[in-house]
């Protein structure tokens, strides 16, 4: 989610947007300055507070959502209460936090059979076991129960991938309709993908920089679809489905189309949202959004897909991907992708003919001082909101809130 831990430690996510070329979708390149910039009003209910840095959410159904701390517990809002008792905790399994820190429990997700086998899916940050990383990212699976809290080394681990820096991380995890598991890999952080001559996000003999789609139900620890792009082929890692990522915070599919939306973390000026195809490359280190990065001048965007959105820092600082729209109760907004900045603004683009155009999105009955961290999207694709109050991972200063009518 954060850029990288130095002296700017908080100065950290998303902000405002403009539009560029998708040439995959023979989109039209805009002039931002030229966009209109409408503002759309809806109301907020807070669902829950009182969380401790919340970073990621799930349905069981309407009433029953599951909550991941990044300390490193998954509690469980049961009717509306929080329930005292965490449903999976593994807090013993992270590296050690900072008061500040952009390492933890990142993200999770639930097996899409979650109801009769009770799998869930985690990504942490474990302490290294090399002298020249910082730590291990883990992908590991869960059986919870109803009874009681499972042994945190009961996991069964999937893989895991050695990080250089602190922050770039990635961590969204999510299901596809196709069955398979979506995993956002960071660069390895510190700053500019200065490792190798290429790069992480180019490297594709590494895992990180990266978005993997691999198949979980398996005996062995997993096993690599067959239309992967590039399974099969010479210094490739088989389980890669898009990459040219910098830090994806966080990803989403559509609920109606499968399409699958994505933003991107940018280094030190602009912030993007992408549309992840199969195979794609979007050309980090070379670029950031749509403007050279490494070399400055004269990089060769030959082969990259643009993104449909970005901003630069003057509207914000790291972008915070959100969903497609696809409920029933704010009339006419179907198909707008909403997102936001950790700053606290929150945006949406829809696509107007051959373009993406962007708006601003107020909410009444909500803070104006909260930190956005990620979103949630209910059974019935409604949108929620999950917010900070503070910067400590031991303040418990976070809440949910609902988009309304």
């Amino acid at each position: 989610m954060r850029k990288y831990l130095n002296s700017r430690l908080l100065t950290v996510l998303f902000g405002g947007v403009s539009i560029v070329l998708l040439p995959s979708y023979i989109l039209k390149k805009t002039d931002p300055g030229e966009l209109p910039r409408p503002t759309l009003s809806f109301n907020a209910h807070q669902v829950i507070d009182g969380l401790q840095a919340p970073l990621d959410m799930a349905f069981i159904d309407n009433d029953d959502i599951l909550v991941a701390e990044q300390g490193g517990k998954i509690r469980e809002l049961k009717n509306g209460k929080l329930l005292k008792t965490p449903l999976l905790d593994i807090s013993s399994k992270l590296v050690k936090l900072m008061p500040v820190d952009v390492r933890g429990l990142l993200g999770f997700a639930i097996h899409p059979k979650f109801k009769s086998n009770h799998k869930i899916y985690v990504f942490y940050s474990a302490p290294a076991t090399t002298d020249k990383t910082d730590h291990k990212d883990v992908v590991a699976e869960y059986t919870l129960s109803t009874n009681t809290t499972p042994d945190p080394n009961s996991g069964r681990i999937l893989f895991t991938a050695d990080e250089p820096g602190q922050g770039d991380n990635g961590g969204c995890l999510k299901f596809g309709r196709d069955g398979y598991l979506y995993i956002a890999m960071g660069d390895g952080g510190g700053g500019g993908d200065k490792h190798g001559p290429i790069g992480n996000g180019q490297n594709m003999n590494t895992l990180l920089g990266k978005i993997l789609r691999i198949d979980i139900n398996s005996n062995t620890t997993y096993n690599i679809p067959k239309d992967n792009p590039f399974i099969g082929k010479a210094d490739m890692r088989p389980e890669i489905w898009a990459y040219g990522l910098r830090n994806t915070w966080r990803f989403s599919f559509n609920s109606k189309t499968g399409q699958l939306f994505t933003s991107d973390v940018g280094e030190g000026t602009w912030e993007e949202v992408d549309i992840i195809e199969k195979g794609g490359n979007y050309g980090w280190r070379m670029v950031e959004g749509d403007h050279c990065f490494n070399p400055k001048e004269d990089c060769d965007f030959t082969g990259t897909i643009k993104p449909i959105a970005e901003y630069d820092h003057k509207h914000g600082v790291s972008v915070i991907g959100g969903y497609v729209y696809n409920g029933k109760q704010l009339s006419g907004q179907k198909g707008k992708y909403f997102f936001a900045d950790w700053t606290g603004p929150i945006y949406y683009i829809e696509r107007k003919g051959n373009e993406w155009q962007q708006g601003q999105i107020q909410l009444q009955n909500y803070p104006s001082n909260l930190k956005i961290t990620s979103w949630g999207e209910d059974p019935s694709g409604e949108l929620y909101v999950i917010t900070n109050g503070g910067n400590l991972l031991s303040e418990t200063k976070g809440a949910i809130y609902k988009i309304t009518k």
